[in-house]
């Protein structure tokens, strides 16, 4: 499973369980792997979605700067855990 699905309430919880130990989707400083998957996410993550709404908010306070955060921006089925259950039913990969 990766990020493709971050409309729906267990593809936000993939997110949330990603971030629980990271601050950015790839690496140590904000970067064009944050946007993609920020762009993806349709609004503000619930409360009790807690790390995932603590970088959402942190991407977001870099809306001035996104274009010239390092990186380059990909499909969003390239970012994200692979070693999660499918929960939604779309199978491999």
């Amino acid at each position: 499973m990766d990020f493709r699905d971050l409309k729906s309430p267990a593809g936000l919880q993939v997110l949330n369980d990603y971030l629980v130990d990271k601050s950015y989707i790839e690496g140590y400083v904000p970067s064009q792997e944050d946007v993609a998957v920020f762009e993806a996410v349709s609004s503000l993550p619930p409360a009790d979605l807690c790390h995932a709404l603590r970088w959402y908010n942190h991407i977001k306070s870099y809306e001035k700067e996104k274009a010239s955060l390092p990186g380059l921006k990909q499909a969003l089925g390239k970012y994200g855990p692979v070693d999660v259950e499918d929960t939604i039913g779309r199978g491999a990969k």
